[in-house]
């Protein structure tokens, strides 16, 4: 007999009375076996669509445990977490957890709307699976809130000043609208508790209700099934479904486990490498500035999950933004509970249910377009503008090249865009020499205008006669 053979059979004999002792010990297989061979239906062309449950579950374990790596070098101080933040990614292997930790949070947001969009269309949320749809909704705000709060411990910048602007937004609900930016803030300002606030929200509060949510979630999805692949011409009927779906088990009904648990694990191990390599390539974001609360003019920016609404806020005009801010998260909140009870029952089939399809495109394409114009945010200055370069100045000396410094060094160009460089916040000055007389270009710069701040008494009278040369040659070819 060959002797790797037999130590073979020994090594697997030896795991195998290992674990027949734990379990004589803790009942795990007679608990846990129920569950990994409970029956599912067969979907021979839908399958795939059942991954992404799993997925998410995975990813988020992957962030508790991030999580506690990165907390035990994080400081939730304000005089020392900024600091802690660099030295951890400074570090070769904090510099991977981070990434790891800011990519899976982005992976995790993806996948739980996939997957809502997925249950959604194949009438998933239909009898008897309306408490699981309650409860993936309720995973998909704690999912969001458990980023947004995340944005806050960085402490730079950004992220202290996206603080504020939610205070403030939450301090203009009706009657608990103080107390809610109170609560926020920790306080009347931001500042240490807020931090703290924040940090105890992200790793405690927020990940329990997580973890009370998904035990209830997976409870409920073994309580009422899988949900069966939608079929044509077949609507869902409360009075009969649990005996429909029973008979349909006993006829096509497969074991979870290992005919259908491969495609999980395999996609969830997919999920995971993919987070790995981004964190590798493109690390965690890069910190912003220390936060300077005497910056009261400041224009911080969510992270890209949260852009479309950013952009719905700034778009808005003035009046209207306060009534969004509180009818807009009323009416999601109403249609997501109201949804499984108003359309529990009939067609599940997205194919005989086209308004289903259309709200989801019209949706998608929303956010989309919304995200897209967050992204480029012309209503906020950019800040990351770089100087203009000689062939777009035209001149390498004299007053149009020094005018050309002074735009960008006063900062001008943070707000207005010349051939393509600098903010789109302001007016667009690639042509403002065929627009504007010199007189009308002093009084401008001198007095200022609707989002622009006077310069007279900022400007020596040659800055001034500089900078005024460098517009007067802005004219079309």
């Amino acid at each position: 007999m060959n002797p790797r053979h037999t130590n073979g059979k020994q090594a697997m004999g030896m795991w195998k009375r290992l674990w027949l002792w734990f379990d004589d010990l803790t009942g795990l297989g007679a608990t846990l076996g129920p569950v990994m061979t409970h029956l599912v239906p067969r979907a021979k062309k839908t399958r795939w669509f059942y991954v992404l449950g799993s997925a998410t579950l995975i990813v988020f374990l992957v962030q508790v445990i991030t999580g506690i790596a990165l907390s035990s070098s994080y400081v939730a101080g304000s005089g020392q977490a900024y600091e802690s933040l660099r030295f951890i990614t400074h570090n070769h292997l904090g510099r991977i957890l981070r990434g790891i930790h800011d990519i899976g949070a982005s992976a995790m947001i993806i996948l739980i709307g996939l997957h809502a969009i997925r249950v959604y269309l194949m009438g998933s949320y239909k009898y008897p699976r309306q408490m699981n749809w309650l409860t993936g909704a309720g995973l998909l705000l704690f999912t969001i809130l458990m980023a947004f709060t995340g944005q806050l411990l960085r402490w730079d910048q950004n992220g202290f000043w996206t603080a504020v602007v939610a205070a403030e937004q939450a301090g203009k609900v009706p009657i608990i609208g103080p107390w809610l930016a109170h609560f926020l803030l920790a306080g009347d300002t931001a500042g240490g508790a807020t931090l703290s606030r924040f940090f105890a929200a992200h790793v405690f509060f927020v990940p329990a209700c997580l973890f009370v949510f998904l035990g209830l979630h997976l409870y409920l999805v073994l309580y009422n099934g899988i949900s069966e692949p939608p079929v044509k011409d077949k609507p869902v009927d409360p009075r009969t479904y649990r005996q429909e779906y029973e008979k349909l088990l006993e006829e096509k009904g497969r074991p979870f486990w290992p005919d259908f648990a491969w495609r999980d694990a395999f996609f969830a191990f997919l999920m995971v490498v993919v987070v790995f390599v981004l964190a590798l390539v493109f690390g965690p974001p890069e910190l912003g500035k220390l936060p300077d609360p005497s910056i009261v003019q400041a224009y911080p920016r969510p992270d890209w999950y949260l852009l479309w609404l950013f952009a719905i806020l700034a778009l808005l005009p003035a009046g209207l933004e306060n009534y969004f801010i509180i009818l807009g998260p009323l009416v999601v909140g109403v249609v997501l509970i109201l949804l499984p009870f108003i359309s529990g029952k009939g067609e599940r089939n997205p194919l005989r249910r086209p308004w289903a399809m259309a709200a989801v495109a019209g949706i998608v394409i929303m956010v989309g377009t919304l995200w897209i114009a967050g992204e480029r945010a012309d209503w906020s200055p950019d800040f990351a503008a770089t100087p203009l370069p000689v062939q777009v100045i035209g001149a390498s000396s004299g007053p149009v090249y020094q005018g050309a410094q002074l735009f960008y060094s006063k900062g001008c160009e943070y707000c207005h865009n010349v051939a393509g460089y600098g903010g789109r916040r302001g007016p667009n000055l690639t042509t403002v020499g065929d627009r504007l007389t010199r007189d009308e270009m002093i009084i401008r710069i001198a007095t200022g205008g609707t989002n622009m701040p006077p310069f007279g008494g900022n400007l020596t009278p040659q800055e001034l006669n500089d900078l005024v040369s460098f517009l007067q040659s802005r004219k079309a070819p």
